[in-house]
């Protein structure tokens, strides 16, 4: 049964890379969506994970490496969520909704040693899919030009975590990333034909930029948690830092016109193609230094609160030919879990943990002078198998966000979204000899 697991584990990861996600029309800036960190524990309360020391033995920390103190099983989760998008903008009226379902995370930990315990996750990290059409019309209402914005790609990590007990209070950790995937954008201008009453079969202008990703970098943590053992009241602080980018990302830029050979505009016709311009750029800033502290406060196994605040540095992006410069982003999340009795065998709901929390997000990208900002609440369980115990605690989980993104000022996008996320954490005691007596 637990080579069926592993064998899984390795299966499910390369369904993972292969997927279509979804997302927002702000995807076509930058590197897309950002899915990263959106595990259901992290979602469920607000995003907070620099402070939070799971009191079980069954949860791994990827976040902040070195919060896996108490974790002493062997753990496999497999995660999925349902993203629903609902737009809309004052430009034309625009309404628009998108949903979207995938593979959103696995990963398997196990603890080497009573101090030393770690981890392996993949997961994407950020997305691009859409296809937006624009088109302008004369005075007289009758179509004069058309845009075609499309993108595609989904940027993938895959990690390692460690971390190390240096006494009861204090512990470090240090994760690996790996950052992978291609990256395009294509904006296709075409001009309407009046005597045939249609764009087909007119010249194409094309600029695309294909972006190809090999990253890598590190993620060093650190916490210190006290338990009043008289109360058992515990305060957790904790803090980690992502620097170290190693690598590059290679752009390609390429501005031609051509013609489509079909309706469905998906062959281009032979000999049509004529490169207007073409550029290849290395950039070593795509994931540029990120930091987060937290402070945390509550009982043992029965309650938990934190608050977080995290910082990312701006980076910039060759985008169509040009450098775009994205801005610093701060987020500050609140949230924690209750868990009204564990020991009460007689009412199921008694043993369910129970999340909540919510956010504020002030994004990376500005535009028409405007910040393209967040914000969300969320709420989760976790349902315990009915053979799990407060020492193995395996279950189902399930996670739910509410927010919104953006905003109607400058014709822009306000983005409204619900994301379901529902996973399975099985956790044992494995990869150990049984001793008998």
């Amino acid at each position: 049964m637990k080579k069926i697991f592993v064998v899984s584990f390795i299966s499910v990861g390369y369904f993972l890379n292969a997927q279509s996600l979804s997302n927002s029309p702000y995807a076509t800036y930058g590197i897309g969506d950002v899915k990263y960190d959106n595990t259901i524990e992290t979602t469920s309360m607000g995003g907070i994970s620099t402070a939070f020391i799971s009191d079980f033995t069954s949860s791994f920390n990827f976040a902040n490496p070195a919060n896996n103190a108490n974790f002493e099983l062997t753990s496999i989760r497999l995660e999925a969520t349902n993203e629903n998008n609902y737009f809309k903008s004052n430009y034309n009226d625009m309404k628009s909704t998108k949903h979207s379902t995938y593979l959103s995370g696995i990963s398997l930990a196990f603890p080497l040693s009573p101090k030393v315990k770690m981890g392996i996750s993949y997961q994407p990290y950020s997305s691009k899919s859409y296809d937006i059409v624009t088109e302008q019309l004369n005075a007289d209402k009758t179509p004069l030009y058309r845009n075609n914005f499309k993108g595609s790609g989904t940027l993938n990590t895959a990690q390692v975590a460690v971390s190390y007990k240096i006494n009861q209070e204090l512990s470090v950790g240090a994760r690996a990333n790996l950052y992978f995937g291609d990256l395009s954008d294509l904006n296709e201008f075409r001009a309407y034909n009046a005597a045939t009453g249609s764009y087909a079969g007119e010249y194409v202008n094309g600029y695309q930029t294909k972006n190809r990703i090999r990253n890598f970098n590190f993620t060093l943590g650190t916490s210190y948690q006290t338990l009043n053992t008289r109360t058992d009241k515990k305060f957790t602080v904790g803090a980690t830092a992502t620097f170290g980018n190693t690598s590059n990302m290679t752009t390609e830029y390429t501005n031609s016109t051509y013609r489509y050979a079909d309706a469905q505009e998906t062959t281009k016709v032979d000999g049509s193609e004529t490169i207007i311009d073409q550029q290849n750029t290395k950039s070593k800033n795509l994931l540029p230094f990120q930091a987060s502290v937290g402070v945390g406060y509550g009982s043992e196994n029965h309650w938990f609160f934190s608050g977080q605040v995290d910082y990312k540095k701006g980076e910039d992006i060759s985008y169509f030919g040009k450098t775009f410069d994205f801005q610093d982003t701060y987020r500050i999340s609140a949230g924690g879990w209750y868990l009204p009795n564990y020991n009460n065998f007689r009412s199921y709901f008694s043993r369910v943990i129970y999340r909540y929390g919510a956010f504020y997000e002030r994004g990376n990208l500005k535009l028409e002078g405007t910040s393209i900002n967040k914000f969300g609440i969320s709420a989760g369980v976790m349902l315990p198998f009915k053979n799990s115990s407060i020492t193995r605690m395996s279950g189902l989980e399930i996670g739910l966000e509410v927010g919104k993104r953006g905003t109607l000022q400058n014709n822009l996008i306000n983005q409204n979204f619900v994301n379901l996320k529902i996973g399975f954490n099985f956790a044992d005691k494995w990869f150990r000899k049984t001793l008998y007596n």
